[in-house]
């Protein structure tokens, strides 16, 4: 199996990073299909390299600064029964994520028979996170001794790990965790930021631009879940809890 390993030398910001990717999903290269035992058509190396290059490029643009990309390539569908092909074009699905277990597009512009196909692929980003120096109970109220950092695979789950020691300081753990285990924002308890009834201050920020304004809370404010506040106006509205009596409203 073929590991393709990149270590970006800069870190893009988000936005060009994902016109990077587009570009590339465009981007095509010669390749002359070969034809395997039973009529199957592999992938030619080619074609290969420019998906899981694309693959990491994917993988990047949502990774940490700093991150290590490894792509894995998995095979095609055995049951597919591909036309020899001169040009194959490769792109990422739509609402795939480029992490984890994830896939790349396959598509044949120049051959006898237009076809599509998607390749498997798996993919690592390691970066540091904070884990856990020793295995902790549920309830576990986190400090420092407790945890360190080191390089963890952040793709393998749904759920980023904590990338800072101080941004778990006196958290407490919804679940066991083993030593060496990344912690996520799922092994975390959500935090009660303020109670139903009581006065909470609203937020909302835009570019150059700053609104607060007092409200009362119409139902706990539990991080992760919105809540609901009424106005001095008495319009009710509906934000994030983020902070001490703090919600942020969306524009």
């Amino acid at each position: 199996m073929r590991v393709v390993k990149h270590r970006p030398a800069l870190t893009l910001p988000p936005f060009l990073a994902w016109l990077a990717l587009a570009a590339a999903t465009v981007a095509t290269m010669p390749a002359r299909a070969q034809a395997a035992a039973g009529g199957l058509t592999l992938v030619p190396a080619q074609a290969l390299a420019q998906a899981l290059a694309l693959s990491n490029q994917a993988a990047l643009a949502l990774a940490p600064s700093g991150a290590r990309v490894e792509t894995e390539p998995g095979s095609l569908d055995p049951r597919l029964k591909l036309a020899p092909c001169a040009l194959i074009q490769t792109f990422m699905p739509a609402g795939v994520s480029p992490w984890g277990r994830s896939r790349v597009g396959l598509r044949c512009l120049q051959g006898p028979v237009a076809w599509q196909a998607f390749l498997p692929v798996t993919v690592h980003v390691w970066a540091p996170a904070v884990v856990a120096t020793a295995p902790l109970p549920a309830g576990a109220r986190i400090d420092g001794s407790q945890v360190t950092m080191a390089d963890v695979d952040w793709a393998a789950a749904s759920s980023a790990p904590h990338a800072t020691l101080q941004e778990l300081n006196d958290r407490v753990l919804a679940r066991p965790v083993a030593a060496g285990q990344p912690l996520r924002g799922s092994d975390l308890r959500a935090r009660h930021w303020f109670a139903q009834g009581e006065t909470v201050r609203l937020v909302s920020q835009g570019t150059g631009f700053a609104i607060s304004t007092d409200g009362l809370a119409l139902n706990a404010g539990i991080e992760g879940q919105p809540a609901r506040v009424r106005t001095e106006s008495g319009r009710v509205v509906v934000g994030l809890p983020v902070g001490q009596r703090r919600v942020e409203l969306g524009l």
